[in-house]
Order: structure tokens, then C-alpha cells, then sequence
């Protein structure tokens, strides 16, 4: 047992990974199947070492020649190995092996589980550090028809394949004891993956929980936690509300992305999108079918009041997952970061579209004294490849005047600068917006529906004002304090 300190300086005893060995392989009812591809077994090795495994291991196993691989778990329409699909194959059909030839009627109060990782570690030429998935699939009750899941992507950042290795087993161990002993606790559950890991070494980019012990699970928030606990800079979400892997999605795709409190999303963020949207359509290089649309909220817009609000994200995401968008959730605060971040997976066209305010704050010299090279370094990587900022112009309040690229007020010294990006068209006008609207603010909209005013039903796009009102959007809160008072 170590003694760590965890973030609110309290002092908690972390069980040793040994001692979380034993406690699976003396609980007599744990039972299941390793399957490791691609960084030895080194989850299973942990079991072994630990002593009385027999009573917990019904296999270990690695098919390390594609071949037997294939032959065992079939083969992938896109022909590769390292991929979720594979890692679900590998789960289901150990899982039903172990159902096939372990016997209910001798080992009535068996827990099955198989655990399962796909992985690549770090290449000779060290460019590719090296990802991988990692799963298990198990049950907490024997009468138990509907396995419980969770499935997580990883990435490594050790520069050699043993260091990876031995992290991976590690991290393999603290999952299996985290899905026995803390599913009840999927918030802590996944701050102790990192039970004797290093943060600096391993990355969680996505995780998703599934199955009858986690139906109340909504994975946005277990992504938002990913985020939250420094396990990833961005994380993902669909429609559907699972958590997506932003390589997959955003792999050679062209990238179109909005960012926003959307808090709640308005009128006047989906003209910014649709209008943007066909101009960014009708580029020459940008194919529809290969084309991805973003809307990006950064960790530092989730603050409201100091303090992350799980609720209010919560209520921020059902709307736009409601809208049908995929959801991207940063700890970017400059745009430059977000487009260094996309240019990680695609060398495609990446558009941004943003409000004049937010280009007039992507000018301020104030955001980037941290960087050695200052504002040029910081636009060099903004603008370094075929990126386009797709600009949605402002009525100033004071004078009604409408701000466009053209009469914009950056600061005196960054005129010229403006100018060199404006005149070789990396700041495109939005011309066809809709002018009726552009009154329209969120913080104003988010005031009307907290304070019981009428009006702000018709500032939304069609259908959101009936969802605020059936969930209670934005308003739970303040009725649960309400109801305590």
C-alpha cells in the first residue's frame, strides 16, 4: 500500500499493483480470459507474478502473426489491427469462449470477464510514439445476461518499448480492479487508471462505459472528466452522446469548426455555421463526403463562475447533440493550439469560424508573451497551413454600425500584420448573414430563461426552446436550490 496525495492535498492509500493482483486472484469467483496483440502480455504477466492466478486466468493469449490473428477474430473491412472494431472482436469472442467451455451448472457464482488490448508501441525511427485500445468485458452478477464494458483508447509518450510496455500493464491491472471494485464510482474509477502511472507517459483520449451497472453513466461527462483530470487536451462526442476518437474522425478530413459558449446555442450560431459551412463547401480542394463539421467549446468557456459546472455542460451538450453536431471539447485557449491540434491528423482544408470579436482577440499580443517568437510564432502555426478564418460580422451597439474584416480595430501595431492575412484571403466575410437576428446574444438569452422572462423562445433555432423547457435546461439548478431553501 503507497501513500499518494491527490488534488485536494488530502492523503489516500493507493493499494500496490501487486496488492491489486491478489485481491482478483483470491476472490474465488473472478474468472476470464487475457488477449494481448502487440506489447507482450503484459496485463496478464502482472496476475502471474502476483501468485494464485490459476484461480483467475482461463487464458492468456497473443496472436502476434496476422495470420492466426485473422484467423482467430476475422478480418477487418479496413484491413487494420490497432482499431476499436478489433478490440470489440477480440472482447466478444473470448467472451464467448469462455461462456462455450466453462461450466455454469459446476461454477454457478463465476464473475466472466475478458480483457483484451490491441496495441502499437513506439517505431525504430521513435516519429511514431505508438496507440493503442484496451477493454474488458465482465460481468458483476452470475445471473448477469447483458456483460457490463469499458472500453478506452490510449497514447503512449515513453521514447522506448519496454518503458510502454510495463506502463500498459500497469494500466491493465488498475482497469480490471477499477471495473470490479469502483464501477460504482465511474468518476474515481477512471482517476485510478493512473494509480502508479505517470501522467507525463501515457494519454487517455477517449473511454466510453457500457452495459446495466452504467446506465446511468453519460459518457460526455466521463469525457469531460478525461479532460478535467489532464488525461487528454481534447476529447469528443456524437450525436448519440458516445465519446468519439478525434483521430478517427478528424484523420485526412477536411475541418470546419465553430467555436462557442453555446450557452445555449442561438440563432446566430447556426447561421454562422450554415452560411460558413457552404461557403467552405465550395472550396476547390474540399470534397463533401470528406468533410467533418466541429463545434468546439474550450475548457476555459466551461468555467461560467471559476468552476466547471458538470450541469450546465451537460445542458450545453444536449442541445447541440440534440442540433445532430459532433461535439469537441478542448483545453485550447488560443485558436492557433486548435489548429496545430488539427493539423496533427489531416493536411486537408481547416476553416474557423469565428465572430469579429474573437478575430479582434486573436490580434492581441497579450494572449501569446508566452512564446518566444510572440505573435509571429503563434500565427505561423495558425496560419502555417490551408487554413481560412470564415469571419460573421458584429452590429456595434453603441454606433449600429456593422463590423466586418474591412473596418475591423485591431491594435495599431498589429495593422499591418492584419493586413498581409486579410489581402492574401486568409480572412473571408461572411456577406449573406442574416441581419434580423444579430442582436441575438447567449449570455442574454441564458439571463431571460434563468429570470422567468418571456421572449427568448424565438432567439433559438427550431425546437431547442422546447427542449430547454421539457429538461429543464439551464433552469435545474436554480429549481433544485429553490426546493433545498
Amino acid at each position: 500500500m503507497s501513500t499518494v496525495k491527490n488534488s485536494t492535498n488530502a492523503f489516500e492509500n493507493i493499494p500496490s499493483i501487486k496488492a491489486k493482483t491478489l485481491r482478483i486472484n483470491l476472490n474465488p469467483n473472478i474468472y476470464g480470459t487475457f488477449a494481448e496483440i502487440g506489447a507482450g502480455q503484459e496485463t496478464a504477466r502482472q496476475f502471474f507474478r502476483a501468485g494464485g492466478a490459476s484461480g483467475t486466468i482461463a487464458k492468456a493469449m497473443s496472436a502476434y502473426d496476422k495470420s492466426f490473428s485473422d484467423a482467430i477474430y476475422g478480418v477487418e473491412k479496413d484491413g487494420r489491427y490497432v482499431t476499436q472494431s478489433r478490440l470489440k472482436r477480440m472482447l466478444e469472442h473470448e467472451m464467448r469462449l469462455v461462456e462455450e467451455r466453462i461450466s455454469r451448472e459446476s461454477n454457478p457464482d463465476y464473475l466472466f470477464f475478458s480483457f483484451a488490448n490491441t496495441v502499437a508501441t513506439i517505431d525504430f525511427s521513435k516519429r511514431y510514439k505508438g496507440h493503442g485500445w484496451v477493454g474488458i468485458r465482465f460481468q458483476l452478477d452470475p445471473k448477469q445476461k447483458e456483460y457490463d464494458e469499458i472500453v478506452l483508447h490510449i497514447r503512449f509518450k515513453q521514447n522506448e518499448a519496454r518503458l510502454q510496455q510495463e506502463t500498459l500493464g500497469i494500466l491493465g491491472v488498475n482497469l480490471i480492479y477499477g471495473a470490479f471494485f469502483k464501477y460504482h464510482k465511474p468518476k474515481k474509477l477512471l482517476k485510478y487508471l493512473y494509480d502508479h502511472i505517470d501522467r507525463d507517459t501515457i494519454e487517455i483520449d477517449m473511454v466510453n462505459f457500457m452495459g446495466p451497472h452504467f446506465k446511468d453513466v453519460d459518457n460526455r461527462l466521463m469525457s469531460l472528466q478525461l479532460i478535467r483530470n489532464d488525461m487528454t487536451d481534447a476529447v469528443m462526442f456524437g450525436p448519440d452522446g458516445n465519446n468519439l476518437l478525434p483521430a478517427a474522425v478528424l484523420y485526412k478530413k477536411n475541418i470546419l469548426a465553430l467555436r462557442g459558449s453555446f450557452r445555449p446555442v442561438t440563432k446566430v450560431n447556426m447561421d454562422m455555421f450554415q452560411k460558413s459551412y457552404d461557403i467552405f463547401i465550395r472550396e476547390q480542394t474540399v470534397e463533401y463526403e470528406n468533410t467533418i463539421v466541429v463545434f468546439e467549446i474550450t475548457l476555459s468557456n466551461l468555467k461560467a463562475s471559476g468552476e466547471i459546472d458538470e450541469q450546465d455542460f451537460m445542458d450545453r451538450a444536449e442541445l447541440l447533440c440534440s442540433l445532430g453536431h459532433t461535439v469537441l471539447i478542448s483545453n485550447f485557449k488560443e485558436y492557433y493550439k486548435l489548429v496545430e491540434y488539427f493539423n496533427n491528423y489531416t493536411k486537408a482544408k481547416i476553416g474557423i469560424t469565428m465572430g469579429v470579436n474573437n478575430l479582434v482577440d486573436v490580434f492581441d499580443e497579450k494572449y501569446y508573451r508566452h512564446l518566444s517568437g510572440g505573435i509571429l510564432e503563434a500565427f505561423g502555426k495558425l496560419f502555417f497551413k490551408d487554413l481560412k478564418v470564415y469571419l460573421y460580422p458584429m452590429k456595434d451597439p453603441e454606433t449600429g454600425q456593422i463590423m466586418t474584416s474591412n473596418n475591423v480595430k485591431v491594435h495599431p501595431r498589429m495593422k499591418e500584420l492584419y493586413k498581409f492575412f486579410k489581402y492574401n484571403g486568409k480572412v473571408m466575410d461572411i456577406i449573406d448573414y442574416d441581419p434580423d437576428i444579430m442582436h441575438i446574444f447567449s449570455r442574454e438569452v441564458l439571463r431571460r430563461i434563468t429570470s422567468g422572462e418571456d421572449g427568448w423562445e424565438e432567439m433559438l433555432p427550431e425546437g431547442i426552446a422546447e427542449v430547454i423547457k421539457e429538461k429543464q435546461l439551464f433552469t435545474r439548478k436554480l429549481i433544485a436550490e429553490d426546493e433545498s431553501s
